[in-house]
């Protein structure tokens, strides 16, 4: 007798079976992913309250504590500000490695990968909740500033200058730090990676004049890209004069991103074709 054996037809050996499940469109998928990282860093209650307090408490200490020996008249509160906005920017970027670093450890990637949607898109996410988060806490800074003494003379028109050219640094310093969250081998790698950066404003002319440094270290703060940044900020907030610093400041920003994005896309690639 013969028997005639069924078997199951294999649905995914079919010419065009994988494209019955069409790619999301547009942004969809980048917004969905802003959602999630900011949902991520409302439940990390820490991390956002530490970027907030370490550059208040670095206010209040250069302000209250050494402010008196630097500027005896009370007024280094006003000089000390755009360096604290950009150490603000600094602490709160700096989380944004160690989020990408443990989305690659834990395997993630690769579940959104099966997913009819850009894995890139999650990169975005990242970057994108980081510079809410951190125009939120720049605000808050700039805030308390007011409150111990800072008063700023911009008009509505530096205002704009300043809001965007924060937003630029923020932008690109988070790109940067996302693309060092993939370079690293695990989130606590990333996370000491990432630390050596937040020593730049110190070696800038955010705290004190870059004048005031010993002549070894002048050129070195001089032409770092910290020390335009920093000037044009606080030129935008005192009404000082602006010179070219601003087309430095914009051209290290723009540098900064275009490096950081090509090196994050290429690891991005890199990393999530070997999973």
């Amino acid at each position: 007798m013969n028997t005639v054996l069924a078997t199951p037809q294999r649905t995914a050996s079919v010419p065009g079976a994988a494209a019955a499940r069409p790619r999301l469109r547009g942004i969809t998928a980048e917004l969905v992913f802003i959602g999630r990282s900011l949902r991520h860093s409302l439940r990390d209650g820490e991390s956002l309250l530490m970027a907030i307090m370490l550059p208040v408490m670095l206010m209040l200490m250069f302000t209250w504590v050494f402010g008196g020996a630097i500027d005896p008249s009370g007024a280094y509160v006003d000089y000390v500000v755009p360096g604290i906005i950009l150490t603000c920017a600094g602490f709160g970027a700096s989380s944004t490695a160690v989020y990408v670093a443990n989305d690659m450890r834990t395997g993630i990637i690769d579940r959104f990968r099966t997913m009819p949607l850009r894995a890139s898109a999650v990169l975005t996410g990242h970057v994108v909740s980081s510079v809410l988060r951190n125009l939120f806490a720049t605000a808050i800074v700039i805030g308390v500033g007011v409150l111990v003494g800072f008063r700023p003379q911009a008009d509505i028109l530096e205002w704009i200058a300043l809001a965007g050219l924060i937003a630029l640094y923020i932008l690109a310093i988070t790109y940067l730090f996302a693309a060092i969250g993939l370079a690293a081998g695990s989130p606590e790698g990333a996370n000491g990676y990432g630390f050596i950066l937040l020593f730049l404003p110190y070696l800038s002319s955010a705290f004190v004049p870059v004048a005031s440094m010993p002549e070894w270290l002048q050129p070195v703060a001089a032409h770092q890209p910290i020390t335009p940044i920093v000037e044009t900020i606080r030129g935008l907030l005192t009404d000082a004069p602006l010179h070219t610093e601003p087309w430095w400041a914009i051209g290290w920003c723009l540098a900064i991103l275009l490096v950081a994005v090509v090196w994050g896309s290429w690891l991005f690639r890199r990393k999530a074709a070997r999973r």
